[in-house]
């Protein structure tokens, strides 16, 4: 029987990354003190990254036993206007030609609007766009994989069946669930079972395969939301997932990935995710 096997970290630096080496490369020497293994580096606002700063995130990734994804800048939308796409294109392709060489992995990213258009109607643009993408990444010898993230509102691009349909459509796209989002998304409290948990790992198997499994993506925090879906990120004392349930499913499920914590205390919600874990396949 195969077991499950989690790396945990942050979305962001740590909060107790000292200001001296600080950066990516301290943020990542935090990650290991803190005996967390994986990081997200939050490149949200833009990609303003040398190549020579890249190869220092390597390193340090590398020295301390760091695994690395990037989460590219908010500002991408695959269903943006035919003149607006260039724009939204270039910052995913950024985050994507520099996380890798600075020994991402993966690449995380909203993957835009629905601009009230039914989901059925925006997803053959938004496979093809991506699809273009992942085309030119893999001309340049760019391994990377992009991850559509689950978006915490309804109106945004981003459920389960999007993120899953665009993976399913393309050789190099994976989900990134965030299932803060998804509990948040429907506005009434609702996805915060077993049961509802086990749907979404087993909606994950039957589209994309039981190997998909073995190699998740995961976001996980607190979260306040409203009829529209999330507000803001919460610690997992002040929200009320059940992140108890969730991770007693990835268990049962005998899942594998990273697990990252987006909560306002992030290590400290991320090392408890981990002593929860661990208890978890203790008992």
């Amino acid at each position: 029987m195969t077991k499950s096997n989690f790396q945990f970290g942050t979305v962001g630096s740590p909060i107790t990354t000292p200001k001296s080496p600080g950066g990516s490369a301290g943020a990542i020497a935090q990650t290991a003190v803190l005996g967390l293994t994986t990081l997200e580096l939050g490149w949200v606002h833009s990609v303003r990254v040398k190549e020579s700063t890249c190869e220092k995130i390597n390193s340090a990734s590398k020295v301390n036993n760091v695994t690395l994804s990037v989460h590219a800048p908010y500002f991408i939308n695959l269903n943006a206007k035919d003149e607006e796409w260039p724009k939204s294109r270039k910052r995913l392709m950024d985050a994507a030609h520099y996380g890798n060489l600075a020994g991402a992995t993966d690449i995380i990213f909203h993957p835009g609007s629905y601009f009230g258009a039914p989901p059925n109607e925006v997803l053959p643009l938004a496979i093809e766009r991506l699809h273009g993408c992942v085309e030119e990444l893999r001309k340049s010898s760019n391994p990377v994989t992009l991850r559509p993230e689950t978006m915490g509102k309804s109106a945004m691009l981003g459920s389960l069946t999007d993120t899953l349909e665009l993976s399913k459509n393309i050789p190099g796209v994976a989900p990134c669930i965030d299932i803060a989002h998804l509990h948040a998304r429907n506005g009434d409290g609702t996805v915060n079972t077993y049961q509802e948990f086990e749907d979404i790992v087993e909606s994950i198997s039957t589209t994309l395969g039981n190997d998909a499994l073995k190699n998740l993506h995961i976001h996980i925090s607190g979260i306040e939301y409203g009829p529209k879906g999330e507000r803001k990120h919460l610690t997992f004392e002040e929200g009320d997932l059940n992140y108890f349930d969730f991770l007693q499913v990835l268990s049962d499920y005998h899942c594998s990935g990273r697990l990252l914590c987006e909560s306002p205390i992030m290590e400290e919600d991320a090392l408890l995710i981990k002593k929860v874990w661990q208890q978890i396949q203790n008992s």
